[in-house]
């Protein structure tokens, strides 16, 4: 059986596949590796660019260099080629004549190089009669066969010089199932998450700053919490025992506020068994941080310094455009309670109606959902998500009522409702805070009504936690707490309308 027949038996190869395979045996055969093992690059392209331009200014004589990157365009003229390559920082042009190189090496980059290998260039630099910096290339390599072609845009100048690129990927389902290949021929979507990596950053380096200490907390958890989500449930082989995927950091942070820390984050992933949206993800990023001796009010002035300082260094201003919306981030923000807001949008005062029935009537009456099996606690998150989109200025809605709010310190006027604040920005929510639950007799009362909402049918109840409690007993200092968004605070700051477009490998529907 043939050598090829054999590749065909483990990688099934489209005909367009299999002719830049034959591309790789005549390279091969050649002697030109189509896989090296390595290669020593001299200066990425941005460097190369920046040396010559540096040493024409001092008139001086113009640098040799190898430089490496993917090709993103081949153009042969006879004897002469003009090619560009990309790297991690940019592009520069590769200007090939066959008699400044091996005869054979010229008629192998003809026949065998395409669109999307990676290649390695060595030459001076020179000035182009179109005054592009290029590499005159004298040696060449190949450094990585690219056997499946890329969706390469096509590029189309304006008459001002702007570029406006067209026909990589039209199935937008099928850029995020092959990210790889979107990256490599989308720069956009790559300074996507470069802003997202400088934006996490710069949270970071604030906390730091502030004396807050960085910690990790378990991912398995035997008895998930810190939310109201359904977990993702696993099994332990060795030590017999059901797991869950943690939906949030919240109880095990606080326990570190019982072991004599005053300040701690953590910045990583939470599961929730839910449902897929443009704000919505299985899995998701979250920064949540606590500190001990502040309450909601002192929550609010930080996370408007914090937020305002993460815009400033990675955006350069504290306002930003969201979908067509100018945003001021600049403290202070708006303040307004969840009661007045909802009464003001929908004319409902959810206070006057104690039963989730006479609610569930009430909304019905001004044409809002409401579902037959929805509690009273849930109507009123529902009359909120009804006017959530109009919420486009940063803005903390505050004083939740305490059913859905179970680890929340109540107001000392008003029992029925918890010093609790979400943060909306853009239209969406952005991220929760609270004056924290520390007073276990309450803490436990809580969950004990949580449990009993869970026998009723409520999914998204909160479990009972003993160690939690054990924890409250040796005695939690009073603090303030905030869970934030990342995802949703990166697609403020790219502009992105959808979640897809934030995270490097989303979770899409299983391919029928």
């Amino acid at each position: 059986m043939s050598l090829i027949n054999k590749r065909e038996e483990k990688m099934k190869l489209s005909d367009l596949e299999q002719h830049r395979w034959e591309k790789l045996q005549e390279l091969q055969a050649a002697g030109m590796p189509g896989y090296p093992h390595r290669i020593e690059r001299t200066h990425t392209t941005a460097a190369a660019i920046r040396s010559y331009a540096e040493r024409e200014e001092e008139q001086l004589p113009a640098p040799t260099v190898t430089v490496v990157g993917r090709l993103v365009s081949i153009r042969v003229m006879g004897k002469i080629a003009f090619a560009h390559i990309e790297d991690g920082a940019g592009r520069i042009q590769l200007f090939l004549r066959q008699n400044k190189m091996a005869k054979e090496s010229f008629a192998l980059f003809k026949k065998t190089f395409d669109l999307g290998d990676f290649v390695a260039a060595s030459g001076p630099l020179l000035r182009t009669r179109t005054g592009e910096i290029s590499v005159e290339v004298h040696g060449l390599r190949m450094l990585s066969k690219a056997i499946t072609p890329l969706p390469l845009p096509k590029e189309y100048a304006d008459e001002e010089g702007r570029i406006t690129r067209h026909g990589a990927f039209s199935d937008v389902d099928e850029r995020y199932r092959q990210r790889y290949a979107d990256l490599a021929t989308n720069p956009a979507v790559r300074e996507i998450f470069r802003t997202r990596s400088r934006m996490i950053s710069a949270l970071r380096s604030w906390l730091d700053k502030e004396d807050y200490l960085e910690v990790e907390t378990p991912i398995l958890q035997p008895v998930y919490g810190g939310a109201a989500a359904r977990p993702f449930t696993t099994y332990h082989n060795q030590l017999k025992q059901d797991l869950y995927l943690r939906i949030s950091f919240e109880l095990y942070l606080k326990r570190l506020l019982v072991g004599m820390y005053e300040r701690v984050y953590e910045i990583g992933r939470d599961f929730r068994n839910e449902g897929v949206s443009y704000k919505h993800n299985p899995e998701f990023t979250q920064l949540e941080l606590y500190c001990a001796y502040t309450d909601l009010a002192g929550m609010m002035t930080t996370v408007e310094q914090l937020l305002s300082h993460a815009a400033q260094a990675v955006l350069g201003a504290t306002q930003l455009t969201y979908q067509g919306n100018d945003i001021d981030l600049r403290p202070p923000w708006r303040r307004v309670s969840l009661r007045e807001l909802i009464h003001q949008r929908t004319r409902i005062d959810y206070m006057s109606y104690h039963e989730a029935d006479e609610l569930r009537a009430a909304m019905r009456a001004r044409g809002y959902e409401a579902a037959t099996n929805a509690t009273w606690g849930h109507l009123v998150d529902n009359l909120l998500s009804a006017v959530e989109p109009e919420l486009l200025q940063p803005t903390f809605v505050h004083d939740y009522p305490v059913e859905i709010s179970p680890l929340a310190k109540q107001k000392p006027t008003d029992p029925t409702h918890v010093e609790r604040f979400e943060l909306f920005i853009g239209g969406m929510e952005i991220g929760n805070a609270f004056t924290e639950l520390n007073d276990p007799f309450e803490q436990e009362r809580r969950f004990l009504q949580q449990s009993h909402a869970s026998e009723a049918g409520d999914e998204e109840a909160h479990p009972l936690d003993t160690d939690y409690l054990r924890a409250m007993k040796y005695g939690m200092p009073p603090n303030g707490g905030f869970g934030l968004g990342v995802d949703r605070l990166a697609m403020l700051f790219t502009d992105c309308s959808s979640i897809r477009e934030v995270l490097l490998y989303p979770h899409l529907r299983a391919r029928e």
